[in-house]
């Protein structure tokens, strides 16, 4: 009988999640804060750990990183519950070396979905003559995140969308993971007076529309192509399966979530604070960062409407700046398409 220690300073919870576990077969130990969680720990050895993260005493961050310090203990499964949803709490959990986190509060059945699934990938990993398991890195072949990816996507049927199609709106409920194969699309949100703003643009080769999937929610966003494209839609249902499965395929999107916070942010203050011109300026750093063959070949052929959606501009102020750029040779417009001649004064452009 596999032995599993649930640490949550919530008493309702914490029996509920007992008595769950335990009507499951399990032999369960509890504590209601981290630091006799920590000792119950090394006491009585689990084969899993469930802990809460705001806890009195020691937190889940805290029991984590004391556990990462005990040869004993330090490969035990560990699964985060928690109701702080912000990306940058998964995030932080992730790389101390959490293998999986449940957001409370959660269904009897994700619980012990998420629990059978540590237990069968630790049970796979464990020593031949110990009780220690190996860390992911060193599990068979199976566990590599890159490769799980690539077999993730190899082989399935891509949809076709032309210019300016739709992929999903804003406020439907999130079903699918989408892989760009072929083509490029924009992720953006419309305000109460109409007006877009495009927070991403998806290439080749890159994931969207995963946060919602990862929050259990509705898309925050719409998404467009911006050109013909070819995309690979996954049933949300085999991405929660695949990250169930695979700690360094969750960590990987937990990574992808943080940076596109950060982006976003990043964004938004360029909006508020930044210069009509260092608005349009960093615009067109980002259209040639997706666009950097077309850019050295001939122009970007890139909408001013989409340039002024990611400035956060009007597209006639977009389109008088781009005007004065082209006269100071910054960049070149011909037939309408665009190419920067001066990368570097685009980037040290003053506020």
């Amino acid at each position: 009988m596999k032995t599993i220690l649930v640490i949550e300073d919530n008493q309702q919870l914490l029996e509920n999640t007992a008595e769950l576990l335990s009507l499951s077969e399990y032999k369960v130990f509890t504590a209601t804060n981290g630091m006799e969680g920590l000792k119950k720990a090394v006491e009585v050895q689990p084969d899993l750990i469930l802990c809460d993260i705001m806890m009195p005493e020691v937190d889940g961050y805290g029991v984590l990183h004391v556990l990462q310090t005990n040869s004993n203990l330090q490969n035990v499964p560990f699964i985060f519950m928690t109701a702080k949803t912000e990306i940058n709490d998964m995030r932080k959990g992730m790389s101390l070396g959490a293998d999986d986190y449940i957001i409370k509060p959660f269904a009897a059945s994700d619980l012990l979905t998420s629990v059978e699934g540590r237990l069968r990938k630790a049970e796979l990993c464990k020593k031949k003559n110990g009780r220690n398991v190996l860390p992911v890195d060193n599990c068979p072949e199976p566990f590599s995140g890159e490769k799980a990816l690539q077999q993730f996507v190899s082989g399935r049927d891509a949809d076709v969308y032309k210019k300016k199609q739709r992929i999903y709106t804003e406020g439907n409920h999130a079903i699918r993971l989408y892989y760009v194969q072929k083509g490029r699309i924009k992720v953006f949100k419309i305000n109460e007076l109409g007006k877009e703003f495009i927070f991403q643009i998806a290439d080749e080769g890159e994931f969207f529309g995963y946060t919602p999937l990862i929050e259990h929610s509705v898309y925050h966003e719409s998404a467009e192509a911006l050109e013909d494209s070819k995309l690979i839609g996954i049933p949300g249902s085999e991405f929660e399966e695949l990250i169930r499965d695979n700690p360094l395929v969750l960590r990987k999107f937990m990574n992808l979530l943080a940076d596109d916070l950060a982006e976003k942010e990043e964004q938004l203050l360029q909006v508020a604070y930044n210069s009509l011109r260092k608005k349009v300026a960093n615009a067109l750093l980002v259209v040639h960062q997706k666009y950097k063959s077309e850019s050295l070949n001939g122009g970007i052929n890139f909408s001013r409407e989409n340039m002024a959606a990611i400035a956060g501009a009007a597209t006639e102020s977009v389109i008088r700046t781009l005007a004065e750029f082209k006269v100071e040779k910054l960049i070149d417009i011909h037939e309408g398409k665009i190419r920067i001649l001066d990368l570097q004064k685009l980037k040290l452009m003053m506020n």
